[in-house]
C-alpha cells in the first residue's frame, strides 16, 4: 500500500494564525489566481483579515496583490514560477534584479511583511521528467545570495515547495522512508543549504490524491476520524495517511543527517467537485478532521508538537488545468465569489466559522439556457455544447459531480450558461444557433448542490475572443464528454 499523496499545479497559499502552546502557529489555506474572474485583491485582503488570517503565500510576486497587502500586517511568502528558474539559475544579476523588484522595493517602501521566497513550485514532480532538476538548486543559491546582498538575509528566508513524491518508502511503514533514489544526492544538497541558511523544508501532502490514484486505497485512512487497521511501526501507531506521510519525510531527513529540520506543510486539503470522492461532505470531513488533529499541538508520532500547515485552497480557480483531474478547479474552502462552501473553524478565534467575502459585485441575475423550443436532436447541439465546455468550465457535470443528476437538457443549459457567464454575459455569448435563450429564472435545481452561477465583476475586465459560437473544431476530449452528457436520455 502506497502512503504518499501527491499534488500538481500552481497556486497561492495562506496561513491562518492561532495560538498553540503560547506561540503563534498557522494553518494554511491556498488562494489561487488561475481564475477567469479573480476577486479583486483588496476584497481578498479584507477576507483574510476578517478571518484573522495572519500569513499568505503567493506563487508569484504580482505587484497588484503585494500593493493590496501593504500595511495589512499579513506575513507574505512570494513565489517564483518554475518557468523563471533557468534565468535565475544562470545569472546572479537576474536574481538580484528579481529580489530588488519583488522583495526589496515592497519591504522598504510598501510596508509588505515578506518572510519567505518560494523558489519554484514542485519542480521535481516525477511527471515533469526532470525538466527543472539542473536549475532549481542554482536558482535557490542565487536568490539567497541576492537577499544577502540586499541586506535581507536574516529577514527573508528561502524555501522550495516540493511534492511528496520526492521521498518514498519501501513498505507501508514510515521508518523505511528515504529520498527518491534518482534525486537523493540533489535533495541532500538542497536540505543542507536550507538548513545552513535558516530555511524550512516545504512539502505538499494530499491524501485525496492517494485515494484518487489507487482504487484500493482504504478511504478511512485518508481522514482523521478512525481507521480499523492502523499501522504499527516499531510501536508508533499510524491511523491516518497524513501522519504516515509526514513521518516518512522525517525518516528521510533523519537518514541523511537532518533530524531537526523544520517542516512546513505547504499544501493540504480536499476538493469539493469533479470526482466521485470530491464533494462537500468529504471536504468538510477532511478539513475539520485536520484542524482538530493539529489544533492541540500533538504533532505526529515521530515529531510531537505544533504543525505549520497551509490548507489548499482558499478560493476555487476555474481556469486551472484539468489534466490531473476535473477536481483541480474545486479545491477552495470558498467558491469563486468568496462564499464559504461549508462550516469550518480555523482556530481559537474562528469558532464561528468562515466569514464570507464582502463587497463582491455580481453581473445581472440572468442565465443562458437551452431554449424550450430547441430539440436534443438538433445536429448542431453536440458541437455547440463541446464548444462551450472547451472554452468554459464544465467540470461540475458528469458522474460523481455536484450536477450529476441533471438530465440532458440541464447538462446543455449548464454548459451554455458557464460559457455565457465567463464571457461577462455578453449577448453574443448566448447565440448558439437556434438553441439558446436568456432567462431571468434561476435554472439551478432546488435544494441541491448544483448551482448555475452568476459571474462576478473581476479585478480587471476579462478579455474573450471569439465569444460567439462558430464551427471551430472542438477538442476531442470535450466531444467525448458531450456524448456522455447527452446520453442520459
Amino acid at each position: 500500500m502506497r502512503i504518499l499523496g501527491v499534488k500538481y499545479g500552481l497556486w497561492i497559499s495562506m496561513i491562518l494564525g492561532f495560538m498553540v502552546l503560547g506561540k503563534v502557529y498557522g494553518i494554511g489555506a491556498n488562494w489561487g489566481t488561475q481564475a477567469t474572474h479573480p476577486l479583486p485583491p483588496n476584497i481578498v485582503v479584507k477576507l483574510l483579515k476578517d478571518n484573522e488570517i495572519q500569513k499568505v503565500k503567493l506563487f508569484d510576486a504580482d505587484s497588484e496583490i503585494l500593493n493590496a497587502l501593504s500595511g495589512s500586517g499579513i506575513e507574505v511568502m512570494v513565489g517564483i514560477p518554475n518557468e523563471m528558474l533557468w534565468s535565475l539559475a544562470n545569472s546572479l544579476g537576474a536574481a538580484e534584479k528579481w529580489v530588488e523588484k519583488n522583495v526589496s522595493s515592497h519591504v522598504s517602501s510598501n510596508s509588505v511583511d515578506i518572510k519567505y521566497v518560494a523558489v519554484g513550485n514542485e519542480p521535481f514532480l516525477s511527471q515533469l521528467n526532470g525538466t527543472f532538476l539542473s536549475t532549481t538548486f542554482p536558482a535557490l543559491q542565487n536568490i539567497q545570495a541576492a537577499l544577502i546582498k540586499a541586506g535581507l538575509g536574516n529577514r527573508v528566508k528561502v524555501t522550495i515547495p516540493l511534492n511528496a513524491d520526492v521521498y518514498q518508502s519501501s513498505s507501508e511503514k514510515p521508518s523505511t522512508g528515504d529520498f527518491r533514489q534518482d534525486i537523493r544526492d540533489l535533495m541532500v544538497s538542497i536540505v543542507k543549504f536550507l538548513s545552513d541558511n535558516g530555511g524550512a523544508f516545504t512539502v505538499n501532502i494530499y491524501p485525496f490524491i492517494s485515494l484518487y490514484n489507487d482504487p484500493n486505497f482504504p478511504a478511512d485512512y485518508a481522514f482523521f476520524d478512525g481507521y480499523s487497521s492502523p499501522i504499527d511501526d516499531n510501536g508508533k501507531i499510524y491511523n491516518n495517511v497524513f501522519d504516515a506521510n509526514h513521518d516518512t519525510l522525517l525518516s528521510a531527513l533523519q537518514k541523511n543527517g537532518f533530524p531537526n529540520m523544520s517542516i512546513i506543510i505547504g499544501e493540504i486539503g480536499w476538493p469539493t467537485d469533479g470526482d466521485n470522492n470530491a464533494n462537500l461532505k468529504a471536504a468538510q470531513r477532511f478539513n475539520r478532521g485536520f484542524m482538530t488533529h493539529i489544533s492541540g499541538g500533538k504533532g505526529t508520532p515521530m515529531r510531537p508538537g505544533p504543525i505549520d500547515a497551509y490548507l489548499f485552497s482558499l478560493i476555487d480557480e476555474d481556469a486551472k488545468s484539468i489534466q490531473p483531474g476535473n477536481f483541480e478547479r474545486h479545491w477552495g474552502i470558498y467558491y469563486f465569489d468568496g462564499t464559504p462552501k461549508y462550516n469550518l473553524s480555523l482556530g481559537a478565534n474562528n469558532g464561528g466559522g468562515l466569514v464570507p467575502a464582502s463587497g463582491v459585485r455580481y453581473l445581472a441575475r440572468q442565465w443562458c439556457v437551452l431554449s424550450p423550443s430547441a430539440s436534443l436532436d438538433d445536429p448542431q447541439l453536440a458541437d455547440s455544447v463541446g464548444y462551450a465546455c472547451s472554452h468554459a468550465d464544465c467540470t461540475s457535470l458528469g458522474h460523481g459531480t455536484s450536477c450529476a443528476d441533471l438530465d440532458a437538457r440541464g447538462n446543455v443549459s449548464y454548459a451554455f450558461n458557464s460559457y455565457y457567464q465567463e464571457n461577462d454575459q455578453q449577448s453574443s455569448a448566448c447565440k448558439f444557433p437556434n438553441l439558446s435563450t436568456i432567462t431571468n429564472t434561476d435554472p439551478s435545481p432546488p435544494g441541491g448542490t448544483c448551482k448555475f452561477k452568476i459571474m462576478i465583476q473581476a479585478s480587471s475586465p476579462s478579455s474573450h475572443k471569439n465569444n460567439a459560437f462558430t464551427t471551430k473544431p472542438v477538442n476531442v476530449m470535450f466531444l467525448f464528454i458531450v456524448s456522455l452528457l447527452l446520453s442520459v436520455l
